[in-house]
């Protein structure tokens, strides 16, 4: 879902429907705005009510069909749109989401103790997430039109996640419980203040986040515009996303042998020289494009899974220390950082492009397409510089984390 609401929305409701860009990006700040009162609730409640069903499941059942409903109304729109109608279901989707992706990830985290292992259950989740992302840019180019695109990624969602999240819930076991203290919704703020390591990681993945979210999210009109070939922006991403998987297996090898912030970083540095090609394109370079989205897409999985594997690995010091095991309440956090992250630079590119009065059917001045490629590889690159500038010490390495779970062990 990621994909078609931060890729194709924008794009689909400012040209099928005729919405400022300006107006769809000031939405998406606000939705994020909503999430940051949302996200820590979730991540406090779903740590502090066990169930018989477990602490994770019911909030899966709970989010799973609230999603299906938004996401169709969402993709789906009639044929009076209205701003006010686009706004109310992107912040339903945005609850029935938060509902379901909190739970989903501490559940993860939690799966496995092991340091390698954590980062393979990582690599290999977000690898099942981009062939969904695959399978709906495949949808979206087989449409004759964006609107029967949209149709198609809905009715996708709608099928298969009542099917996959039903599979979790029978066959993910539940894991062990290590909490020995009372947890509290200020265990959310004691998270933030309380681990210096934490706000460290969080802060690198929120700008890397924000690195990731800007070609995302101009991709299409990056291609449209600066390489004037609008037909090709579906193939294009799913040659990238194809890319990632492809290149999936390689990254459970190197943190089997390596720190995971290390291979993190060095996917980052590798990134950034990848993407410095995107400043000598021009209008038709669709076959250099095409070897830059090869490229680049091989990176995109340590992107999504090594850092919260990371993550995980901090819950353990933070249980260690504190007696609480409070994934929900870190990965609220996370997840927060990842929501603002896309959609904060999502919609402020979105505003910047209409403050330079930019178009998304053009025609573009060379001012507005230079503006338009500040956004979508400039920017980038120097917040992934900055991210690896935080990371590359990162001291939680993987004698650090198995001394942590012996604690834990031991104190349980």
């Amino acid at each position: 879902m990621y994909f078609p609401v931060y890729v194709f929305l924008a794009e689909f409701y400012a040209s099928a429907h005729g919405l400022s860009l300006a107006a769809i990006g000031t939405v998406f700040l606000l939705a994020r705005l909503f999430d940051g009162l949302l996200d820590p609730a979730v991540g406090v409640l779903s740590d502090r009510l066990p169930t018989r069903w477990g602490r994770r499941r019911p909030w899966l059942a709970l989010g799973c069909p609230i999603v299906m409903g938004a996401v169709w109304m969402l993709f789906v729109p009639g044929p009076d749109v209205t701003l006010a109608g686009f706004a109310l279901w992107l912040f339903v989707l945005t609850f029935g989401w938060t509902l379901m992706l909190i739970p989903y990830f501490s559940w993860g985290a939690e799966i496995s103790g092991d340091y390698s292992e954590r980062g393979r259950i990582a690599v290999w989740r977000e690898t099942a997430g981009l062939l969904g992302t695959i399978l709906a840019a495949v949808l979206y180019s087989l449409g004759a039109t964006a609107a029967a695109g949209m149709t198609m990624v809905a009715a996708l969602i709608v099928i298969l996640l009542p099917c996959a999240t039903a599979l979790c819930l029978a066959r993910v076991p539940e894991p062990r419980d290590y909490t020995r203290s009372t947890l509290t919704v200020g265990s959310v703020f004691r998270v933030l203040t309380g681990e210096p390591l934490f706000a460290r990681l969080l802060i690198a993945y929120f700008i890397n986040g924000a690195a990731n979210a800007l070609p995302s999210g101009l991709f299409l009109f990056f291609v449209g515009q600066r390489l004037g070939s609008p037909d090709l922006g579906g193939p294009l991403l799913i040659v990238y996303f194809v890319s990632a998987v492809c290149a999936a297996p390689l990254w459970p090898r190197l943190i089997g042998r390596y720190s995971k912030h290390r291979v993190w970083c060095v996917a980052m540095i590798y990134n950034i020289v990848v993407f410095t090609g995107v400043f000598f394109l021009r209008e038709g370079d669709i076959a250099a494009f095409v070897v830059i989205c090869v490229l680049s897409g091989a990176a995109l999985g340590a992107d999504l899974s090594l850092p919260s594997a990371v993550q995980a690995d901090l819950v353990d010091l933070d249980t260690a220390t504190s007696g609480a095991q409070r994934t929900g309440a870190f990965f609220a956090i996370w997840a927060l950082a990842q929501k603002f992250a896309l959609a904060g630079a999502g919609g402020a590119s979105l505003i910047l492009l209409g403050a330079i009065g930019f178009t998304a059917d053009g025609p573009n001045t060379s001012a507005q397409l230079w503006g338009l490629t500040a956004l979508y590889a400039a920017a980038p690159i120097a917040f992934k510089a900055i991210a690896i500038a935080l990371m590359w010490n990162f001291p939680l390495d993987r004698a650090a984390q198995a001394a942590l779970r012996a604690r834990i062990e031991a104190d349980r």
